[in-house]
């Protein structure tokens, strides 16, 4: 008979967490980031471009133009939702596309409203400085990190930067970390404190309610109502819980929009928005977050699939088709299906 094998246990894998600093006060915590930066520094600021994360990277230019040689700001995405680039062009904030720059070619990095598990192109890089309010996340780690959950927006936290070096935010600065503030609070329906509201009060007189009306007022594509209708007839309610997926789309920003829209319907406690996109399922997540965890069922449902998160009132998720089950004809059913067992819970 062979020799037995003995089972050699493979030693696990160190996960590394981030090492968050507790500051003292605000003067502390700006001293403490502005350390981490010599003139001869050229640095790269990288975002998920959306309202928070474009407002927060033009404060965050603001607050170290100065002490630098270079900055950059890069979005990873395709801006394609019309608010935000009503905002982008507007306020004429400068942005390139990371595909657009040799990232070698920056010795600073900083990340906002993310951290770098959040995407795969940020795991691709070693940040200098991370600052955000989603809950942390393990698997990295920063010289210098800033992350505040109970905070509604990165924009408020850099709106506070800003007031402790006593810089007065111009005008097109103050609208975008309005915008930015009143987009992640869900104008200031969604968890937040005191601070978000104590800094959208010292913008609020310092930005222009014109531009900001226009940029909230660019939502919708006449080409994009026909999505509208498609989402009407798909629509499918299982106890409070409103389901329908569209197909392929243009791109997810109509899923957004229409989530938010079907969320205002009264009788609804749940809505889940799906289309197809580039080969990947994406479900936008939408609920009143009474109860309820948006971004905690999203990771749950499709965490080992794909990209899932969020907060308790809005989350989603990107799942290549290949990693779904019976993917070749995806419906509203099939998102049903999906979900359905996990409400079992």
């Amino acid at each position: 008979m062979p020799a037995c094998k003995l089972a050699v246990k493979e030693p696990e894998k160190e996960i590394i967490e981030p090492k968050i600093t507790r500051f003292k006060s605000n003067r502390e915590r700006v001293r403490t980031l502005l350390s981490q930066f010599k003139k001869e520094d050229r640095v790269l600021i990288l975002i998920w471009a959306d309202p928070d994360s474009i407002a927060s990277a033009l404060a965050m230019k603001r607050l170290i133009r100065q002490r630098v040689s270079e900055v950059t700001i890069a979005h990873v995405n395709e801006i394609r939702r019309l608010n935000n680039l009503a905002m982008v062009q507007l306020l004429k904030i400068p942005l390139v596309k990371l595909r657009q720059i040799k990232p070698s070619e920056y010795n600073k990095k900083i990340l906002l409203d993310s951290q770098p598990p959040h995407n795969a192109e940020f795991m691709k890089f070693d940040f200098d400085v991370v600052i955000d309010h989603h809950p942390v996340s393990n698997g990295w780690d920063a010289p210098f990190i800033d992350i505040r959950p109970e905070y509604g927006a990165v924009s408020s936290m850099m709106t506070e930067y800003l007031r402790t070096l006593k810089i007065k935010p111009a005008v097109t600065l103050a609208t975008a970390l309005i915008y930015g503030i009143k987009t992640d609070t869900n104008n200031f329906e969604k968890e937040c404190t005191i601070q978000d509201v104590l800094c959208f009060q010292y913008l609020f007189k310092r930005m222009n309610r014109h531009l900001l009306h226009k940029i909230e007022a660019s939502t919708i594509r006449r080409t994009e109502l026909k999505y509208f209708r498609k989402a009407l007839e798909e629509v499918k309610i299982r106890k409070q819980r409103l389901f329908s997926h569209l197909g392929k789309v243009p791109n997810p920003d109509i899923l957004v929009v229409i989530a938010d829209f079907l969320n205002h319907v009264h009788e609804i406690g749940w809505v889940f928005i799906s289309g197809e996109y580039r080969d990947r399922l994406v479900v936008i997540i939408r609920c009143d977050g009474y109860r309820k965890d948006a971004g905690k069922l999203a990771q749950r449902v499709f965490g080992k699939l794909g990209f899932a998160g969020g907060h308790r009132e809005k989350a989603r998720a990107e799942v290549p088709f290949g990693n779904l089950n019976n993917h070749t004809h995806f419906t509203t059913r099939s998102l049903i299906r999906i979900l359905e067992k996990h409400f079992r819970k």
